[in-house]
Order: structure tokens, then C-alpha cells, then sequence
């Protein structure tokens, strides 16, 4: 993973930064997840890393229980991921993910976007086959067990890629492998601080310091719709050399 990685979690962090706009973003990830798996968290994976996000995030356990028993109510909104393509300017592909409950709307707005800042929005297919989609789980180190050791037994549940800094050990595997390596991570005690769903590029374009200011501007306007959850693209970062 290296700095490619670091680069990532850094944006992560920037965006972050605007806690009620993480905490809305996070809400509505909540929404979807008790709408299909139910409000049960020893029941639904899918919840019960949602909410190591959201304390992840600092998000307040009180604003975390409002949001799951909201999506209970018969009148809560009904949030769909739809994933969008196109490209950036300097030809970098781009996917952006997001929940909407206006997908008419979230197409114009996207649209706009990309039309003011150099880029197109493309159909379904355009680009996606340009990236992975894979799971990272983010746990706390656990005393008596190394890298070596989670690597040896997480690799028959589908784990590929595993990574240690000093606060946490990073690992991610094919997003169809996520459950399984969920399931393993809990049933052996580990702390799971954090999870995403990640398309990761299958190749980077690379951009002299122009070209790489124009892309951001362009996700600096996307990530401020309300609708947008991730921004993916295939631009290398100065970081990853």
C-alpha cells in the first residue's frame, strides 16, 4: 500500500474535516444498511462496521442510534448507491460513488460539475473496468500476534494485501471477500477501527503539478455535493513515486 496508501488516508482525513458532512454521509451509509440487513447489529456485518466508521469519524454514539432507528421509520428516505463515470481533464478516469434519493438530480449536478471543471460524465461502463473494487479493514495491532501471523491465516479467507504502521495494521482483499475476513477479524477478538469499500485504479495516469490541480478542483467540487460518498480516480499522486 505504501504512500499511495497514506496519500489516501490523508485526503480521507481533509475531507473528514467537515464532521457534519461526514456525519451525514455516514448517516445515510446507516440508512441503507439497516434498510437491507435490519437495525440489529449483532445481526447485519454490514452495520456493525458502519458504526466502528462512525466512531472512527468521532461521530456521537446518541447521533449513531437516531440514525439507525430513523431508518426503521416507514417514512425514511429511501437512499440508493448509484456509481457514476467519467473522465477528468488529462484523461484520468474517475467513479463517484454516491446515495441519492433524486437520481435525476444527482446526474444534473454531476454533470455541471464536471462540464465547469474540464471533464465529462460518461455512461455506465466507461471506466469502471479501469478499477478494482476491494475492502480495507483497519484493526488495532494485538499483543502476541505479527503481520506475519494474520497474513498466514487471513489469506485463506481472501485477505491480499496486509500493511503496519505504528497505530494499526491495514488489510484489504477483494471487495466479494469483505464478509469473510469481517467474520474472521471479530471471531478472533480483533478491534476493527474502521472499514471501506475502495475502487482502486488497475493503472495511474500520471500528471505534472497543472494537471494534478486541475483534477482536485474538480473533486473538490464533486465531494461537496450532498449526494457524493467517494471520489475514485487513476491519477498517480506525486506521493506514489
Amino acid at each position: 500500500m505504501g504512500r499511495a496508501f497514506e496519500y489516501r488516508k490523508a485526503r480521507k482525513m481533509k475531507r473528514w474535516g467537515n464532521m457534519s458532512r461526514t456525519f451525514t454521509r455516514i448517516g445515510k451509509e446507516i440508512t441503507m444498511a439497516v434498510k437491507a440487513g435490519g437495525p440489529d447489529p449483532t445481526a447485519n456485518s454490514r452495520l456493525r462496521a458502519l458504526m466502528s466508521n462512525a466512531k472512527a469519524a468521532n461521530m456521537p454514539k446518541d447521533t449513531v442510534e437516531r440514525a439507525i432507528k430513523k431508518a426503521t421509520d416507514k417514512d425514511a428516505k429511501d437512499y440508493k448507491e448509484v456509481i457514476y463515470e467519467g473522465y477528468a481533464p488529462g484523461g484520468v478516469a474517475v467513479l463517484v460513488e454516491t446515495a441519492t434519493d433524486n437520481t435525476t438530480r444527482t446526474v444534473a449536478n454531476l454533470r455541471t460539475y464536471f462540464n465547469k471543471n474540464g471533464g465529462s460524465l460518461g455512461n455506465s461502463g466507461s471506466v469502471a473496468f479501469m478499477f478494482t473494487h476491494k475492502c480495507y479493514f483497519h484493526i488495532k495491532p494485538k499483543d502476541g500476534v505479527t503481520l506475519d501471523d494474520l497474513e498466514l491465516e487471513l489469506i485463506d479467507f481472501g485477505a491480499e494485501d496486509f500493511d503496519q504502521d505504528e497505530e494499526e495494521i491495514i488489510i484489504s482483499g477483494a471487495f466479494e471477500s469483505n464478509a469473510e475476513i469481517q467474520k474472521y477479524l471479530e471471531d478472533n477478538e480483533f478491534e476493527i477501527t474502521s472499514t471501506e469499500f475502495v475502487y482502486d485504479p488497475t493503472d495511474t495516469k500520471e500528471l505534472d503539478a497543472e494537471g494534478r490541480a486541475a483534477v482536485e478542483k474538480l473533486i473538490d467540487a464533486v465531494e461537496e455535493d450532498d449526494d457524493v460518498q467517494n471520489v475514485f480516480t487513476t491519477m498517480k499522486e506525486a506521493e506514489e513515486e
